[in-house]
């Protein structure tokens, strides 16, 4: 039996008074409506969206789909096939760009855009400038993409502020390793472009006149996911480089290490630690990069692959931000479940991507591969970080949740995202075109099918019905989309303006697997909580269902200080569904009719 007292918890440390929602755009793919989709196709034959696609109709409508932060990704100017030399830029060799459009985690130059982006590439930072300032009067805060571990191979700053050089550009080359080098050195080896597999050709074989000579780079550079062979493999991060942080290639630490109980330390006192410490040259590069562009008006910052970074230089990263802006909003990608709490704690990371643990079980439920058992497990082993761990069932790096791949029914996701959006206090983030049920269903050039391509010029087609040619009013969506952006919306909605959500948690799904009727492991119930409202949810990851009736344990019944007797109950999303809630000795019990894929989220105010 679950201990009822124990799973329920009152997070007093957040700050925060409501949730958040983080809207991920790929920038690059959000304004586009070419609808040509050519594999490998460039710029002129596909399309590409732009800073000014984000218009005040657009930001407008984001805002009231439910949404507080706007993640723009791929903003940083990073390695690309197009020839911009006319604007001073040097070319990328194809060879070590992946697509044509290019990765957005191989930056080439910290200190300015992708002039894909822009109106004007020659004005493209003042673009972007505009954006920010855009994006504030519509009430989102920016996000932008912090790539801490690799930049691309060949890194060239064209707009530097005074005093600041490019990485590698003091760098002893003729050693592997020192302590403030930015880049590991093979020496005496030249870099070698890998072996490619299953008849992969840059640009999909298309001719190109760089590509007439090798890439060059001598000595070669450690590869950017840390291999230490001139010649990586096809499968390595060939396209970019590793930065030392001052691991020494052995592994041992090259820099001051946080005293014991740090943990529990502010931001305030890890900024105050750091400061007549010697710290590697890397670490006072990415944090004035970070420090630029907070003075510029970005709100926080995405890191790519945080734990392949040492955590010590999270502490002086993240606690020199808070010290310029303490709202500043921190979220980063950690896979390893035994390494939250010190990147948390000692780090100074707000919030970690919960993949590992909710992400994956609410995949395996929704592909019929799991029990709604196992997020019982899930939540209850994170519940002292839980506020940290941001949810989330779709980005750029996973499969689309309407794909085949994954649920091959965007509906199904309807169930998972009422649990991960209000099971915790932690924000929730949606992905571009979720919202209204994209497929990522093409084959781009370099990205393939079931994600949406972060290396193509390529049009997003369910999007591209909601945006309607730039009117951003869902003019082209079927009844069906429409109807699923509407839920979106609606659950978003009332995820940021019920403070209850940041209350107390009662998971009510082991209860009710032993005493709730017609109850079983493709369903989900649990309660938040606080002195002001009182929520019952429940979602049904079936695809078909009858009558249930929800029972709520004495445990619960007690916190909410409900006698017996009959209370209406009011569903929060649609407000079609009430129900009764029925207290007889102390137990509760709410009958239901359930459909397939049904949500419920009850409300009992006091």
């Amino acid at each position: 039996m679950t201990d009822f007292t124990h799973s329920s918890r009152t997070q007093q440390t957040t700050g925060k008074k409501n949730k958040e929602v983080v809207y991920q755009v790929f920038t690059r793919l959000f304004g586009n409506t070419n609808a040509t989709n050519k594999p490998w196709g460039t710029l002129e034959e596909n399309g590409v969206g732009k800073f000014a696609d984000f218009t005040d109709k657009a930001l407008s409508e984001i805002k009231a789909l439910g949404v507080t932060h706007i993640w723009y990704t791929g903003v940083p100017h990073h390695a690309l096939v197009r020839d911009y030399t006319a604007y001073g830029i040097g070319n990328d060799h194809p060879s070590v760009v992946k697509g044509r459009a290019g990765s957005p985690y191989a930056v080439k130059d910290y200190y300015n855009v992708n002039p894909d982006l822009a109106l004007d590439p020659a004005n493209r930072l003042e673009e972007f400038r505009a954006l920010i300032e855009r994006s504030h009067r519509h009430g989102l805060k920016v996000i932008i993409d912090i790539v801490p571990n690799h930049v691309a191979r060949r890194y060239r700053s064209l707009t530097n502020p005074d005093g600041v050089e490019d990485f590698g550009a003091s760098d002893d080359t003729s050693v592997a390793y020192h302590k403030h080098n930015n880049f590991y050195y093979i020496p005496g080896e030249r870099f070698t472009v890998p072996v490619a597999k299953d008849g992969y050709l840059p640009l999909g074989g298309e001719s190109h006149p760089s590509l007439a000579t090798p890439f060059e780079e001598t000595p070669a550079k450690w590869t950017g996911n840390g291999s230490r062979l001139a010649q990586p493999e096809f499968d390595d991060w060939y396209e970019t480089v590793k930065v030392n942080y001052g691991i020494r290639p052995d592994g041992s630490k090259d820099f001051d290490e946080l005293p014991a109980g740090f943990d529990t330390q502010g931001h305030a006192a890890h900024f105050a630690f750091w400061q007549d410490k010697e710290v590697p040259d890397s670490w006072i590069k990415f944090r004035d990069v970070a420090l630029y562009w907070l003075a510029m008006g970005v709100d926080g910052f995405r890191y790519d692959m945080a734990e392949m970074v040492p955590v010590e230089f999270w502490s002086y990263m993240n606690s020199a931000i808070k010290q310029e802006n303490p709202e500043a909003f921190l979220m980063a990608e950690v896979y390893q479940p035994d390494l939250y709490r010190d990147y948390i704690h000692l780090g100074k990371m707000d919030y970690l991507y919960d993949k590992v643990d909710l992400y994956d079980t609410l995949k395996l439920v929704m592909q019929g591969k799991g029990s709604t058992d196992a997020i019982v497990g899930v939540q209850e082993q994170l519940m002292d970080i839980e506020h940290h761990m941001l949810h989330f069932l779709d980005n750029h790096d996973e499969q689309r949740v309407a794909s085949p791949e994954f649920a091959g029914d965007a509906n199904k996701g309807k169930p998972a995202m009422l649990v991960s959006t209000l099971l915790s206090t932690s924000p929730t983030m949606i992905y571009f075109g979720q919202e209204v049920g994209e497929a990522g269903a093409e084959d781009a050039g370099f990205g393939l099918a079931s994600r949406t391509s972060i290396f193509d010029y390529f049009g997003v087609p369910h999007h591209q019905r909601w945006m309607n040619h730039g009117e951003f009013d869902g003019g082209q969506l079927t009844e069906e989309e429409r109807g699923l952006r509407d839920f979106y919306q609606r659950l978003m909605n009332f995820s940021l303006s019920c403070p209850a959500l940041m209350g107390h948690y009662c998971e009510l799904h082991t209860h009710n697997r032993q005493h709730g009727a017609g109850y079983d492991d493709q369903l989900f119930a649990f309660s938040r909580f606080d002195d002001s409202e009182r929520l019952v949810m429940l979602a049904n990851f079936g695809d078909a269902k009858g009558e249930v009736t929800l029972s709520l344990p004495e445990s619960l019944l007690g916190q909410w200080q409900i006698a017996d007797g009959e209370y209406e109950l009011e569903e929060q999303l649609y407000h079609a569904a009430n129900a009764l809630l029925v207290v007889e000795n102390g137990l509760g019990s709410i009958k239901l009719d359930v459909r397939a894929l049904d949500c419920f989220a009850f409300s009992l105010a006091n």
